[in-house]
C-alpha cells in the first residue's frame, strides 16, 4: 500500500466516525518525517477516540500496523504514526490553536 493510499484510507475512516474538515497535506517535499500528514478535527474525547480507533482499524485490516500512537488517554490530540503517514486527530479548539495547516503553509511558502 502507497503512503498516498494509506492517507486516503486513513481520511475515509475519520469520515466514516463524522470527523470534520478532514485534510490530507503532502509534506513529502518539506521534511524526512513522513510523506503526508492527515488532519482532522473532532467535537469531544469520545469522538477523537473513535476517530483514531477507526482508523486503526480500516489500517489493521489492509495489513498496515501503527509504529506508535501518542495522546489517546487525553482525547484531546491524538498522533498516529505509520512511518510515511502521520494522522492527527484533534479537538477542534486544539486545531485552530495549533494550526498545523499554515505551519506547513508557511514551511511550503518560504
Amino acid at each position: 500500500m502507497t503512503a498516498l493510499e494509506k492517507a486516503k484510507l486513513a481520511a475515509k475512516a475519520l469520515d466514516d466516525k463524522k470527523a470534520s474538515d478532514i485534510e490530507i497535506i503532502d509534506v513529502k517535499e518539506r521534511t524526512s518525517l513522513s510523506e503526508y500528514f492527515v488532519v482532522a478535527s473532532c467535537q469531544s474525547t469520545v469522538q477523537v477516540r473513535a476517530c483514531i480507533d477507526e482508523v486503526e482499524e480500516q489500517l489493521e485490516n489492509e495489513g498496515v500496523n501503527v509504529l506508535h500512537k501518542e495522546g489517546y488517554s487525553t482525547g484531546s490530540w491524538t498522533l498516529m504514526d505509520y512511518g510515511d503517514v502521520v494522522v492527527h486527530v484533534m479537538q477542534q479548539e486544539m486545531r485552530e490553536f495549533y494550526g498545523l495547516e499554515k505551519l506547513w503553509e508557511e514551511t511550503e511558502n518560504g
